[in-house]
């Protein structure tokens, strides 16, 4: 192939031939200004550049849906940015004694916590908590302590193994004599503790939930709402405080070990762990598209010289561009910090077009300085029409109110300008480093040229299969969505997610509910009612529903349960340890058994039969390792079955004795800590309103919004925010789109002054995302906050790739035969696959929206290449008459 010395004498060939000219010539000089230059902004950097976590600053504060919660956060400051503690525990007692205990502790640490609050875990519950049950409930408590009344006060009076057990044999007898007594619940819970303990995961018995008559469930939790203090200087701003929580826990007894578990959630902890997901995917992909990008610029390079040239003109325009960053913004958020990767995308693409033109026309047999020369005119005019229409698609994101991807289309559009001036600048003068004549053979035919001629020789079976894949993907556009649910963006095995959707399980207490302020009393009983009788709400609550009603009933009913269970304490009296305490637990147990064998043959159909024979065949699992074991083990088997059984007894009877000390009460009367999260400082009044449906599903959440909204438009919540940030962000995308189409539209008509070749350069672009919108469904990977900055990436890269096949065709007057041999095509490929192997890295990350951006780009750049090497040559078949530029 002839390659001619000058293909355009253009005003931009021209300042460019001469700037990589003079650039060669003067190679070591700006080396070492590059040099000092790198160093002296890397220091710049490292110094002055911060770190923005706050995503509440990622969309315009003027946003209607901002303006809600913001007026919210002011009313109620102890609701915003919070974390959420959750301790789980096998007993209500040990639930409530770990938050009580762990509460007390964070109140005390003023230095990492603003507020500390546990919902229900405060003297004024403990001591009204049963005004909170329906009468009916009531009743059944009332009842079921009677019943158990001579147990209570036996054990009480001595809280051993012994003695609880002589009283169940006792009570075993009489109703195999045909007494009238509910035994179920103790014997139940008697046979569950003891499976569990010789099962290996002991497991406490609950007498608060025999108390009141219910069987004991398999979990407890209790939670804490703390409030930390956040230092958005760090780059991770809840870290000490989070280190300072878990330091707590350990020091109230709450271990790894222990039968209480402790977990956060929360918006801080969600966001903390959101961060360090990201940014260990981001590292991940890093380490694997350095290795990855180094092979495919092996092979398209293939001297050591070139593939360090483009690594190093990288490594400076990453450098520079962060230096911009730093004197322009001052930080990065969680979308800018993407800039690095966009830049290794597009700037790769820079460099490669002028090396591989360079490469090419030394091949010709033209000495090093002139090989310069054309490749710098050649690429520099290719090179500066797309650093426009990317500097146009990265820059119509300035005027949205995407804030955080208003940074980043500043910090990227200009990134393009310096990529430009870095490649045609330091590229040369790397040049000088290389021997003057590739050894490389010049090679007539490349395996990629050779690939693409069957689209070529096929040219009907193309624009056939293009038209059939555009109907299909345009049938399928109606069904492109975008996922509003945050959640779904994160790594789903990390802690506090699981925790959050563990908890969103429970409609009732779920944390995405909606809240409303009300001005007054009045208007919070007509918006509760009115919120209440939408299908879409499951309940509403309000400070009013903290008031409980028929509290004079209520009251008689625990005086009566008062008088039932009387003055019972339980005894101080430590328990025994030693052969003797083994022996009487040995035969208590022994005469349990015996008590139960009677019943069971006597009273074959009585319906607690089944319970009996359960705990029965426990009990022999017992005996059976007991029989086993040596004269300390069982002393130690004895000795835990005793604590398993009886040591929440002291929790619950004082819970119990306090819980009948309720007094009646107004709103005025509720703890400060409880009215001020529902009742403001300034007046208004607090609604949340809890949905019916999973609102993990978008349409659920789209419904219960706008319904809520319908009754209440000032509502606000994580409900809305979610929507209307994602819509919010739909549109800015759209509207930044629209605007950046319009921007590269008329910089194209500049540049190439016709409508045709306009049309050619933007064809593989909408081809290729119109299929990316298609696949999006086909691999159920919807749009979301993450990926949807793929879009002006994607754009670039689609804008770029054509603009070089077209911008090469006209000024050489190519047909497509040649053209795919040229290296034009070799680089629309090399740097299109240096791309890929950068996106799909991100494919491997944890964090759900990082890996959502890989797969997005990686398909968007593969069906960019497919549109730019496949369906555009066979478009440009004809020759075309030569336009210079």
């Amino acid at each position: 192939m002839t390659i001619p010395a000058k293909a355009s004498n253009s005003r931009i060939y021209d300042i460019f031939a001469r700037w990589s000219t003079i650039s060669y010539r003067y190679g070591a000089w700006i080396l070492v200004g590059a040099l000092l230059t790198a160093m002296a902004c890397s220091v710049y950097v490292s110094r002055n550049l911060g770190m923005n976590t706050d995503t509440t600053d990622m969309l315009s504060e003027h946003l209607p849906f901002r303006v809600n919660i913001k007026h919210y956060n002011k009313t109620f400051p102890q609701d915003m940015e919070t974390l959420l503690v959750v301790l789980d525990a096998p007993t209500p007692e040990q639930a409530y004694i770990a938050a009580d205990r762990l509460a007390a502790r964070l109140k005390e640490d003023t230095t990492n916590f603003h507020d500390v609050y546990p919902p229900s875990v405060n003297d004024f519950f403990a001591r009204n908590g049963l005004l909170y049950q329906s009468l009916a409930e009531l009743e059944q408590i009332t009842d079921s302590l009677a019943a158990a009344q001579p147990l209570i006060a036996h054990i009480a009076g001595d809280p051993t193994l012994p003695a609880f057990l002589s009283v169940l044999t006792g009570a075993v007898d009489e109703l195999r004599k045909g007494r009238s007594m509910d035994l179920q619940p103790v014997l139940s819970g008697l046979s569950t503790t003891l499976d569990a303990r010789l099962a290996g995961s002991p497991r406490v018995l609950s007498w608060q939930s025999l108390f009141h008559g219910e069987p004991q469930k398999s979990k407890y939790q209790e939670l804490i709402v703390v409030k930390p203090r956040l230092d958005y200087t760090l780059m991770f701003p809840a870290e000490q405080s989070i280190a300072a929580l878990h330091a707590a826990a350990k020091d109230t007894g709450v271990t790894e070990n222990g039968p209480v578990r402790l977990r956060i959630t929360g918006e801080v902890a969600l966001a903390e762990e959101e961060l360090n997901s990201s940014l260990r995917g981001m590292e991940y992909a890093g380490m694997i598209t350095f290795i990855l990008v180094a092979v495919v610029l092996y092979f398209a390079m293939r001297t050591a010289g070139l593939i360090l040239n483009v690594l190093l003109c990288l490594t400076m325009g990453l450098i520079l561009t962060a230096a911009f960053a730093t004197a322009i913004v001052g930080h990065l958020n969680l979308i800018s910090i993407a800039f690095a990767v966009l830049y290794i995308g597009l700037g790769a693409d820079f460099a490669i077009h002028f090396l591989l033109r360079y490469r090419e026309v030394l091949e010709g047999g033209l000495p090093s300085i002139e090989a310069a020369h054309i490749s710098g005119g050649d690429a520099g005019a290719a090179l500066t029409a797309c650093t426009i229409t990317n500097a146009i698609g990265f820059y119509a994101f300035m005027p949205t109110d995407y804030s955080g991807v208003a940074e980043l289309g500043i910090i990227s559009g200009t990134g393009m300008i310096i990529s430009l001036l870095v490649t045609l600048t330091l590229g040369p003068a790397l040049l000088r480093c290389l021997p003057k004549r590739l050894q490389t053979p010049s090679l007539k035919k490349g395996s990629v040229g050779k690939v693409l001629e069957f689209s070529l020789k096929w040219h009907k079976l193309t624009y056939a299969a293009t038209a059939v894949a555009a109907i299909g993907a345009i049938a399928l556009l109606p069904q492109v969505r975008f996922d509003y649910n945050l959640l779904n963006m994160q790594d789903q095995t990390g802690e506090a997610v699981r925790t959050f959707r563990e908890l969103l399980v429970d409609a009732d207490h779920s944390p995405w509910h909606a809240v409303v302020l009300a001005n007054d009393q009045k208007e919070t009983e007509r918006l509760a009612q009115r919120l209440a009788e939408l299908p879409e709400v499951n309940k509403v609550a309000t400070i009013l529903d903290f008031v409980p009603t028929e509290q004079e009933e209520k009251l008689q009913l625990i005086e009566e349960m008062a008088l039932t269970i009387g003055p019972i304490s339980v005894s101080n009296k430590a328990r025994a340890i030693g052969e003797d305490a083994s022996l009487r637990q040995r035969k208590a147990l022994d005469e349990l058994a015996v008590a139960l064998d009677r019943f069971m043959a006597e009273r074959p159909g009585h319906p607690a039969s089944g319970t009996i024979r359960i705990l029965k065949a426990s009990l022999d699992s017992l005996f059976a390792k007991l029989d086993a074991a040596s004269a300390d083990e069982k002393r130690k088997l004895l000795h835990a079955v005793e604590e398993d059984l009886l040591t929440t007894l002291p929790a619950a009877l004082r819970s119990l004795h306090t819980a009948t000390e309720a007094v009646p009460f107004k709103e005025q009367d509720l703890p400060e800590s409880l009215g001020g999260r529902w009742h403001s400082q300034s007046g208004e009044y607090r609604l949340a309103v809890y949905p019916t449906e999973d609102l993990n599903d978008n349409e659920a959440l789209r419904r219960f919004v706008r319904a809520v909204q319908e009754v209440a438009p000032n509502a606000t919540g994580a409900p809305m925010v979610s929507l209307e940030a994602g819509e919010a962000v739909v549109q800015a995308f759209v509207q930044a789109f629209l605007l950046a189409l319009l921007g590269i539209i008329v910089a194209l008509l500049i540049i190439l002054r016709s409508m045709k070749y306009m049309l050619l350069v933007l064809t593989p672009l909408l081809l290729s995302s119109l299929f990316t919108a298609a696949f999006t469904i086909l691999l159920d990977v919807p749009f979301n906050f993450a990926n949807i900055i793929a879009l002006p990436l994607l754009l670039g890269l689609g804008i770029d790739s054509s603009l070089h096949m077209v911008h090469r065709s006209l000024n050489n007057e190519m047909v497509s035969e040649v053209l795919i041999h040229t290296s034009t095509a070799r680089a629309i490929f090399y740097s299109a696959l240096t791309a890929l192997v950068d996106f799909a890295s991100l494919m491997l990350s944890s964090h759900q929206g990082t890996a959502s951006i890989g797969i997005m780009l990686t398909v968007g750049l593969t069906f960019t290449l497919i549109c730019t090497l496949v369906i555009l040559p066979a478009i440009l078949r004809t020759p075309v008459r030569s336009t210079k530029f």
